[in-house]
């Protein structure tokens, strides 16, 4: 694997204009690629959710997260998902319109978004390797109530690569959360997805409208090329 302590700076063709990143301080993270949102039988059908529209972000995570391995980035994988006994699930969340399921109520893959069930786990084709972060996080933004600033801070990180599940929700959140950190967040368009195409399209446009105002959006191929 290779190293990126030096300082290695690319550029990539980003909207609204291309960014020069310092990789050795840019981190991927993946937003919550987990059965529960992404299979039939978990949270994300029990809402009314048509799950076959999240498959497409897949492929290109699995090809930016490949590159990011070769090249020793650090990875950073999230999972949306509850204590066992509920007390970190605000009611208002709980409760919230009419899904077949509830949280915490049991399902095909275990109790539905509980921690250390099937469905709370990140699906295989994106699963972890030793060495790369997971970050258990009880809300929709990757820093409200986790290690994520700690991680980041540790590893001297200023830039992330942000991916994931849903643009409009989990990862607009954390862009937004990341934003107000200071941190320089390209969102991967083809590696990011919604139950909603409309609401994907929006979501991406809000990130790069007005000049960038949460952050920068690229094509995987264009990040590929960067860190390749």
């Amino acid at each position: 694997m290779a190293n990126l302590s030096a300082a290695a700076t690319a550029t990539i063709t980003a909207e609204p204009e291309p960014i020069s990143l310092d990789l050795s301080r840019t981190a991927l993270v993946i937003i919550d690629m987990q059965r529960d949102f992404m299979e039939p039988g978990g949270f994300g059908e029990t809402l009314g959710n048509d799950v076959s529209q999240l498959a497409r972000a897949v492929a290109p995570i699995a090809n930016v997260l490949a590159a990011a391995r070769k090249t020793g980035m650090l990875v950073i994988h999230t999972r949306e998902g509850h204590e066992p006994d509920l007390s970190d699930a605000p009611p208002a969340k709980i409760e919230r319109g009419a899904p077949s399921l509830r949280i915490g109520d049991p399902g095909p893959m275990g109790r539905i978004l509980i921690r250390g069930e099937a469905g709370h786990d990140i699906i295989p084709a994106l699963y972890p390797i030793d060495g790369e972060v997971v970050i258990d996080k009880p809300g929709k933004g990757a820093f409200y109530a986790t290690e994520m600033g700690d991680v980041l801070q540790h590893h001297g990180i200023e830039n992330l690569l942000v991916c994931g599940v849903t643009t409009e929700v989990c990862v607009n959140t954390t862009v937004r959360e990341a934003n107000d950190r200071g941190y320089r967040c390209v969102v991967i368009s083809d590696g990011c997805a919604s139950y909603f195409p409309e609401f994907h399209e929006m979501g991406l446009k809000m990130i790069k409208a007005q000049g960038g105002i949460f952050g920068w959006v690229a094509e995987s191929a264009a990040v590929l090329q960067a860190i390749g």
